[in-house]
């Protein structure tokens, strides 16, 4: 027995094409007619004038994808919250200083303003951005923050 005698097992059920729908036959598989049916062809994809439009349905300049935080001063903190109190996005949005956006509770950063980075109530962050002078600040007063 040599290479050449050996038989398979299984038929090969897959049949050479042959004809209209074949990949070979008369038409090659391209259908009749058409810009699609010539050799050489080159079709602009479709994406491409998804993307080409782009620029323009978000304006001109590129504005990102990313939420951007939602800016707190400090003295927001000191004037509705109470010494001791937790500060998060839940409590922000009970207490009414920011309100969701899209069902969802926004990124919010909380800044030392630069007249003023004082405060005098002992807070709890959790969950929210803080710039350094607000950090340094509520620390000082004898808080915690926690990112």
């Amino acid at each position: 027995m040599q290479l050449h005698d050996i038989k398979r097992k299984t038929k090969n059920k897959k049949r050479p094409l042959i004809g209209r729908g074949g990949k070979r036959g008369k038409t090659s598989g391209k259908g009749t007619k058409g810009q699609k049916s010539r050799s050489g062809r080159k079709m602009r994809p479709e994406l491409r004038d998804f993307i080409k439009r782009m620029p323009k349905l978000r304006g001109y300049a590129f504005k990102s994808f990313a939420d951007r935080a939602v800016a707190l001063p400090l003295s927001a903190l000191e004037k509705n919250f109470k010494s001791g109190d937790r500060v998060d996005p839940k409590t922000l949005v009970s207490s009414g200083i920011i309100q969701k956006q899209e069902n969802k509770f926004p990124r919010v950063k909380i800044l030392g303003s630069v007249r003023s980075t004082e405060i005098t109530k002992k807070l709890t962050v959790s969950g929210i951005e803080v710039s350094a002078s607000a950090k340094a600040a509520i620390e000082k007063a004898g808080g915690k923050v926690h990112e």
